[in-house]
């Protein structure tokens, strides 16, 4: 495959992507941050947004997994630890602090620097600090890479 039809792929679901952000109102912080409010002024809203996410990826990566391979890729590469670990658990509790504290969290912040606010900038610059420092802190979680697994036939 091509590296233009490729990036072209990569570049047109990231727009998708973006734009579903951003209609959804994930890029705005306090729509976020309302929503994760359940003791105050609580905003249910995003709780359809979610459902619908949750709903489209359970229908369809178990349809686009019958496939022998992806479209414009040789191989699937899908996660094969199903274990929880100290890593994972202190991995989504910084998650879950920073995105409740920001009202952000890494696609939406990308998708939300179009709009030019400074804390989607500042919010970008921390996560690409803490991304360059974790592997330098904690080398063991660096090891937690994705490997390539076999087509798996379901019955």
């Amino acid at each position: 495959m091509s590296r233009l039809k490729h990036d072209g792929s990569a570049l047109a679901a990231g727009f998708i992507f973006g734009l579903g952000l951003g209609i959804a109102q994930m890029i705005n912080p306090r729509k976020v941050l309302a929503f994760l409010d359940i003791s105050g002024g609580w905003d249910p809203s995003l709780a359809v947004v979610l459902g619908a996410a949750v709903t489209v990826t359970a229908v369809a990566f178990r349809w686009v997994l019958r496939a022998d391979r992806p479209i414009l890729h040789p191989e699937f590469h899908v996660p094969t630890r199903r274990d929880i670990d100290k890593p994972l658990v202190f991995g989504a509790l910084i998650f879950g602090v920073g995105w409740g504290i920001g009202g952000y969290c890494p696609g939406p912040a990308i998708a939300s620097l179009a709009l030019m606010h400074w804390e989607s900038w500042l919010f970008i610059a921390a996560m690409l600090v803490g991304s360059w420092l974790q592997p330098r802190v904690s080398p063991t979680f660096a090891d937690a890479a994705v490997e390539p697994i076999p087509k798996q036939v379901e019955d």
